[in-house]
């Protein structure tokens, strides 16, 4: 629950959410964009998150938007990661999203909480990194679409007052081989040691990984040497390891060196999957 000192603010249009976000920052209220908001509530309760006003996003009509359009996939922010996986119009967004926490906690969890939240996992974002969709934000200078690889690095950039308002994919993507595994040295909720999402475009591997650097991410370098069949997988693997984009996490869910364990032998079930070797 919000407490009583934070004011509460449920805009219907886009328009009306960017003015409330200026007129709400001028009189110092340290406004924020509310989701989900799951997050937002924890990081609140532990006094991580300072703010006096909450902006919720949810019954905007755009951000609600869930449906195939014009060979597009359009899915809104403020969309459920429960009611991803019922509709399934993207198979791949909807194995990786259901890795995430439980039923309970996901149907309150929303595509745009998880992509833009703090915590470094953020696995939903992966299946639009490797599907080159656009990112649509909507902010002070009106709404954009914009390539996802032009805005999301490490963390999704948004400018002040900017708010995820959706994310398009062409149709084309939506069907193609995919693979999704979520890798836990605990429970089958607990927090994940490593995720990887797969797609297989003409002949090449698509890879995105969560929970192995500090960030989710996808690296052209990696993806390279991994494609690279002229050399045994093992070769392949270390040679892209070599190109991680950052320090592989070393934390209580699992060291340094056991997540690379368990990134060689899950890349190595990836290829037999999708490469039959």
């Amino acid at each position: 629950m919000l407490t009583a000192d934070i004011e509460y603010y449920q805009p219907k249009s886009l328009n009306e959410a960017i003015d409330l976000f200026f007129q709400l920052k001028h009189v110092n209220k340290q406004p924020l964009y509310y989701s989900g908001g799951t997050e937002i509530i924890t990081f609140r309760r532990l006094n991580l998150i300072q703010t006096g006003a909450i902006i919720d996003i949810k019954n905007i009509p755009e951000c609600k938007i869930f449906e195939l359009n014009d060979h597009f996939l359009i899915t809104g922010a403020s969309i459920s990661l429960t009611y991803l996986e019922e509709k399934n119009f993207f198979p791949l967004l909807s194995k990786t999203s259901r890795g995430v926490a439980d039923f309970t906690a996901r149907n309150k969890i929303t595509l745009g909480g998880n992509i833009c939240g703090q915590i470094f996992y953020r696995e939903a974002v992966l299946p639009f990194l490797l599907a080159d969709s656009n990112v649509i934000l909507a902010g002070y200078d009106g709404v954009k679409s914009l390539p996802i690889h032009m805005v999301f690095n490490q963390t999704l950039n948004l400018n002040e007052g900017q708010f995820l308002v959706q994310l398009q994919t062409e149709e084309s993507y939506l069907s193609l081989p995919h693979y999704a595994i979520k890798k836990r040295q605990q429970w089958d909720t607990g927090y994940p040691l490593i995720t990887i999402a797969t797609l297989k475009k003409d002949g090449q591997l698509r890879i995105a990984f969560s929970g192995l650097c500090p960030f989710p991410f996808r690296s052209l370098e990696v993806e390279k040497e991994l494609n690279n069949r002229q050399l045994p997988i093992d070769e392949r693997i270390m040679n892209a390891i070599k190109y991680l984009p950052g320090p592989i996490l070393n934390d209580v869910e699992g060291s340094k060196e056991y997540r690379l364990f368990v990134l060689r032998n899950t890349l190595k079930d990836i290829f037999r999957e999708l490469e039959g070797e």
